[in-house]
């Protein structure tokens, strides 16, 4: 999961910087981080939540 969850995250970043330079829409950035950069730190949680972890092995 953590593999998938950064190419998305990458995927997406790419899109909208490209979207951005071809003036397919405008996009204030800056503003748009200040309000939701809680929303990365949650990503990252639920993202790291779901990874599956080293399993321990039976004694």
């Amino acid at each position: 999961m953590r593999g998938h969850f950064a190419a998305i995250s990458l995927i997406l970043i790419g899109v909208v910087a490209l979207g951005i330079n071809l003036d397919l829409f405008e996009l204030d950035i800056v503003r748009l981080a200040r309000t939701w950069w809680p929303l990365v730190l949650i990503a990252l949680g639920i993202g790291l939540f779901l990874t599956p972890g080293e399993g321990r092995k039976p004694d």
